[in-house]
């Protein structure tokens, strides 16, 4: 199976993209769902989380908090290690399944932390969504109703735009229309079926 990462900041139209993808008939495995399946009530992880954080860290329906356990390992770096060193192979391992599923040309493993985790190592080349700071502030200001400083606070504690760029094999700039960035998708798309059938 030919595995395209593909990635981009906050507000860059990662799922513009991938959904363009999947119009395409390009199956869509996201890193972000299985990073949710890994914490599910009943699973071995949210029962690590929940000894080592106490109950505060559930909500009613005993699913996970995301947002308070969010506040916790934000400012904890020890917390935030140990978080990842007990998430990280869960959601692999549900990833790699995923892929293996997969039917169609290629897969498309998208994630916002592409790079920064070991998940680029799925993947056959990758595509980074690349727009500029601003076009970021007001697409993330708006659909998710936060101020432009919450925003930049995200954006700064991600792997800079530029280095992205130095890493991802493709780039799809995505500072235009809905229309442009459709059109930026397809030639990609096109491009990679005829490398595949190289």
């Amino acid at each position: 199976m030919f595995v395209v990462g593909l990635t981009g900041g906050i507000g860059s139209g990662k799922s513009a993209a991938t959904t363009i993808f999947e119009n395409l008939g390009i199956d869509v495995v996201d890193a972000d769902l299985a990073s949710r399946e890994a914490v599910l009530p009943g699973s071995k992880a949210l029962d690590q989380i929940q000894k080592k954080f106490g109950s505060k860290i559930l909500l009613e329906d005993q699913t996970l908090n995301r947002a308070k356990l969010r506040d916790i390992i934000f400012d904890n770096n020890e917390d935030k290690i140990w978080l990842e060193q007990l998430l990280h192979p869960e959601i692999k391992d549900i990833i790699q399944s995923k892929l293996e599923n997969s039917t169609s040309k290629y897969v498309i493993l998208v994630s916002p932390l592409l790079f920064e985790t070991d998940q680029h190592e799925f993947c056959d080349t990758t595509i980074l969504i690349d727009s500029s700071l601003n076009s970021q502030i007001s697409r993330t200001s708006k659909r998710d109703s936060v101020s432009e400083d919450s925003v930049k606070k995200i954006i700064s504690a991600q792997m800079s735009r530029d280095d992205k760029l130095k890493i991802a094999k493709i780039v799809i700039n995505n500072d235009d229309s809905l229309e442009q960035l459709e059109s930026n998708v397809k030639k990609v798309h096109e491009n990679l079926i005829k490398d595949i059938a190289k």
